[in-house]
């Protein structure tokens, strides 16, 4: 799965990709869980979530019951690095629990050591910009992605966004359809 996201990213014609592409084979992005249990909760979860997002997302665009100007690359962008926020932010730790036969071990689990508390889409969209410019719409996707699981004193401001950027709700619906009827 690596290989094809690498694919995809480097086909995005935007200043400073190639950069931002360093940096995320210099972190466990391929390696890293898409969480500790909702969703993608092993090795190799998160690229796999970002993927099927991306498939989604553009299927949304396709079908989408009104006419949206989208270009490739900002599909490309908002889907497969909406996560990025993930990257380096998972470690495997141990607890006990007992084994089919009843037996006590130690047992692998992910735990979040998050080095940089800066939120989650506000994140992602920090930890790109270092690399490239987005656009407005593109920002805009990213941040809002987890939609209505954000607070709800931030339903307003997300209803706003959505109006705005129809791409940021098909972002959030592609989102939480991979996670809920995709990820395991």
């Amino acid at each position: 799965m690596k290989e094809e996201f690498l694919k995809i990213l480097k086909t995005i014609k935007r200043e400073g990709i190639d950069d931002l592409i360093k940096f995320i084979e210099s972190t466990d992005f391929f390696t890293a869980p898409a969480s500790t249990r909702f969703h993608g909760d092993y090795a190799g979860g998160l690229v796999e979530h970002s993927m099927k997002v991306y498939e989604i997302l553009v299927e949304k665009v396709k079908n989408s019951p009104v006419k949206l100007d989208i270009s490739e690359d900002t599909l490309k962008i908002v889907a497969l690095l909406h996560d990025i926020c993930k990257a380096n932010f998972y470690k495997v730790d141990y607890r006990n629990a007992k084994n089919a036969l009843g037996v006590w071990e130690k047992v692998p689990y992910y735990t979040v050591d998050d080095t940089i508390p800066y939120g989650h889409g506000e994140k992602s969209v920090m930890m790109i910009t270092e690399y490239m410019k987005l656009t407005s719409e593109e920002k805009y996707a990213i941040r809002w992605h987890m939609g209505f699981t954000e607070p709800k004193e931030q339903y307003g401001t997300i209803g706003l966004a959505y109006k705005k950027y129809p791409l940021a709700l098909l972002m959030f619906e592609a989102d939480l359809e991979a996670t809920y009827l995709f990820d395991t």
